[in-house]
């Protein structure tokens, strides 16, 4: 089954890879739809966009305009991708218009009278610390904090709605919107042109109670500010309250910077937002740890195996020798386990997990899935799913067909339809929870049914096509033969016990991987970004070489005591490590997040449960691959009598 599963895999990754060589334009460089570079003359509009608000302590986005800023005549979707759907982004026009390398002060955007209804919702964005997203030239608008030691500054991604403080002469605390906003644009001016390109996007928010003394739709002067000098605070100017009956004026500035930074170069600044939390030494130090314990395993092993392998094909066929360990279970290492049939399903549908992962870090590793690419991780991973359903099927209805199964049908209907349904109800209950909450991150009924209509049109087909080419494969015989009456299993000792095997081999593969997965859980609940993909295509290969090692470790020891019931428990064994990422995710939960409500409680706790379940998938098939590898081959090197 490996041998003819790897050759399938490397058949439609070649494919994938020609396919992309066809299409690209010989000597040619390209950009990415949406990254490529923009020339701007000077005068030229340069269009501010608005993005979801957003919050760390809810994790529910909400579209820009549910709280009353100023809206545009008419308010334009752009183009979005299915990833950015489902992320939740709602990337659409504004009242904020600039012109290339031309100074704008106490421009006024709009006035807005708000109600009891808008007020109470500023006051509860304000009180869960949302935070408003904008976009100018596919880059995001940042805060920047100066420190007062000699580390470096630090930028926070938006800005957020308000404040709450309490001044003089008041009894508690009060709301204030931050309604004037100081943008500040970086370019980068072309020598040899008058063209300019944007590398940065900063912004200082700040609340003032603008004063007038009449209004004009096109001209209104305002007494707060004057046209042609810098925003100041000054004495007698107060921030802007938060009332219902209070009529808003927003405002911004707009400032242009030359800066040194190239355009290829502009996205490092937002990369650093980690501050100081990338401890390289304690990763690297952690992933020495697992290699030089997996390695020693594995010499451990190989030396074993070597020697009882050598001294049994030394002795003569006429000399009479008593069988003992793993070689007296030869006639019934091969018997189909206990519910064959769903055994591989999983193991189909975690080849086809494995298949997605690869190839979506190797896409990651060419740059295709940079943070400017917004949307693109979540769209190839949806695609890549649907596509490696042809690896799910044929995995699974080779390895049925080894197992001397003859219903392939059930089993191909199952691989189709079991694991993605329950990711897929999982996913529509979360969603509807969502919706409750009248939330942006809601996924539309329209694009809910186009996934429902890429997992029956294209999965389920290619799982059926992938289980029949897997069925009709000539498999290959099993080195020994079966008895028919099984052999008694003896008593086992405590440390062949199946949870305490499930238990102890799930700590060194969650080992290589408990660092890197803080980063990750970082940049998804606390909305930083996650780039460093080389670093984890490398921890993702050593979890590969983790789950293999250890579930070969176990499987001998288990054999040796003459239990030769390995099918499930090789795949349970590696598969363990799925329950030391979900409780360390509990505990990331309890020491790094503030979140206090129940819905978005089980938000974290529900996807959390999809990626520990995936991983239990990923982990599991690796392991009873190897231990399947490892069976075989140990069984074919010796002389059975």
């Amino acid at each position: 089954m490996g041998e003819k599963m790897v050759e399938l895999m490397i058949r439609t990754l070649c494919t994938m890879v020609m396919l992309v060589l066809i299409k690209m334009p010989p000597a040619n460089g390209f950009y990415l739809p949406g990254v490529a570079p923009r020339d701007f003359q000077k005068g030229e509009t340069l269009e501010v966009k608005v993005n979801k608000i957003t919050s760390t302590k809810t994790q529910l986005p909400y579209d820009y305009y549910f709280l009353s800023y100023c809206k545009p005549p008419k308010i334009r979707n752009s183009a979005e991708n299915l990833g950015e759907v489902l992320r939740g982004d709602r990337i659409e026009n504004s009242v904020y218009s600039f012109h290339m390398r031309e100074q704008q002060s106490c421009k006024v955007a709009c006035r807005v009278k708000i109600d009891s209804v808008s007020a109470k919702n500023f006051k509860e964005k304000i009180d869960d610390d949302y935070r408003v997203n904008l976009i100018l030239d596919n880059l995001p608008v940042a805060v920047l904090w100066l420190s007062r030691d000699e580390k470096p500054a630090v930028y926070e991604h938006g800005f957020r709605v308000g404040f709450k403080a309490k001044f003089s002469g008041m009894k508690d605390q009060r709301y204030f919107i931050f309604n004037h906003l100081k943008f500040k644009v970086k370019y980068h001016q072309d020598p040899d042109t008058d063209t300019a390109l944007v590398v940065g996007f900063e912004v200082t928010p700040l609340s003032i109670q603008h004063k007038y003394t009449t209004w004009d739709d096109d001209n209104t002067q305002l007494t707060t500010c004057k046209h042609g000098t810098k925003t100041v605070l000054q004495p007698g100017i107060v921030p802007q309250e938060i009332e219902s009956d209070t009529e808003i004026v927003f405002t911004y500035d707009v400032s242009f910077e030359s800066s040194d930074i190239k355009w290829a170069s502009r996205w490092d600044t937002y990369l650093l937002m980690n501050d100081d939390q990338i401890h390289w030494f304690s990763i690297i130090n952690s992933l020495i740890i697992v290699l030089f314990l997996s390695g020693m395993v594995a010499m451990i092993m190989m030396k074993t195996l070597y020697r009882e392998i050598a001294n049994y094909n030394q002795l003569d066929q006429d000399e009479v020798h008593e069988e003992s360990g793993w070689k007296l279970v030869h006639a019934d290492v091969f018997r189909p386990p206990n519910d064959y049939s769903l055994l591989c399903v999983y193991v189909g549908t975690g080849v086809q997990v494995f298949g997605m992962t690869f190839v979506t870090m190797i896409f990651a590793l060419l740059g295709f899935l940079s943070p400017s690419n917004r949307g693109g991780l979540m769209t190839i991973m949806v695609f890549l799913w649907i596509f490696m359903g042809l690896l799910a099927g044929y995995s699974s209805g080779h390895l049925h067909k080894m197992l001397k199964g003859k219903d392939w049908k059930k089993t191909s209907l199952k691989t189709a339809f079991m694991v993605p349904s329950v990711l897929f109800t999982t996913f529509f209950m979360l969603n509807a929870l969502i919706w409750g909450e009248k939330s942006s991150g809601a996924v539309p009924f329209g694009t809910m049914f186009v996934i429902v209509l890429l997992w029956f049109g294209i999965s389920v087909p290619l799982v059926f096509l992938g289980s029949y080419l897997g069925f009709k494969t000539p498999a290959k015989e099993d080195p020994v033969k079966t008895n028919k009456i099984p052999r008694p299993i003896p008593l086992q000792p405590w440390y062949i016990n199946p949870l305490f095997a499930m238990l102890f081999g799930g700590i060194l593969p969650f080992g290589a991987v408990f660092i890197e997965l803080f980063f990750i859980l970082t940049s998804v609940w606390l909305n930083q970004f996650y780039y460093i993909f080389g670093f984890l295509f490398i921890v993702f290969i050593i979890l590969l070489i983790t789950c293999a090692e250890i579930s070969i470790v176990l499987c001998y020891f288990q054999l040796c005591n003459e239990d030769y019931r390995w099918w499930w428990r090789s795949y349970l064994t590696s598969g363990a490590s799925a329950l030391y990422l979900f409780l360390y995710c509990i505990f990331y939960f309890c020491v790094k997040l503030e979140i206090t409500k129940l819905v978005s409680a089980i938000l974290y706790f529900g996807y959390m449960f999809i990626i520990a379940y995936a991983f239990f998938i990923l982990t599991g098939t690796i392991g009873f691959c190897a231990c399947f590898w490892f069976v075989r081959k140990i069984y074919s090197s010796v002389k059975i009598e």
